[in-house]
């Protein structure tokens, strides 16, 4: 485990690559060892009896497929905004499956709330595990998404046929 950055008390935590349950179950392990509470985002149809006791205490967020991701990036903009300390980890991929466009969500939400942006990663070919930068997105989605798939140019994922890249 290699972990290089402070403790930002708000930040959004980009975690990438994601295309394994596993990815969840690692990330909440490290955030545990640091002692950072981290919350997360969750595609609602998760949140069922039980799991939705389970995934709330543990920070989680539903997402319902029908909202507008404006609408969701606002509501997290307030979130941070009314906190003095917030830490939430955010899928750029937005799902396990293979991508071709990431969602730009992370860096509008880091621009508007006036936070960075703490870049972690799971390589499964090399086992390990890192939150190695802290980036502050400059407000142009193409740069800013630019230098995070950069970041993740090199990390190796458990479904390699399900992560993109370019």
């Amino acid at each position: 485990m290699d972990i290089t950055v402070p403790d930002c008390p708000k930040c959004v935590i980009c975690v990438a690559p994601h295309t394994s349950n596993w990815d969840f179950f690692y990330a909440q392990l490290v955030c545990k060892s640091l002692k950072w509470k981290a919350g997360f985002l969750m595609k609602k149809t998760w949140f069922f009896f039980p799991l939705n006791y389970l995934f709330k205490a543990m920070g989680g967020i539903p997402v319902p497929r029908n909202k507008k991701g404006s609408e969701l990036t606002e509501t997290i903009i307030q979130m941070y905004n009314n906190s003095s300390e917030l830490k939430l980890a955010i899928t750029p991929e937005g799902t396990r499956k293979r991508v071709e466009k990431w969602r730009s969500g992370i860096i509008h939400i880091a621009v508007g709330a006036k936070i960075p942006i703490v870049m972690a990663y799971i390589d499964y070919k090399r086992k390990h595990i890192g939150i190695t930068e802290v980036y502050t997105p400059i407000g142009d989605v193409e740069v800013d998404m630019k230098h995070i798939k950069n970041f993740y140019r090199n990390v190796n994922a458990k479904y390699p046929e399900c992560f993109c890249i370019d």
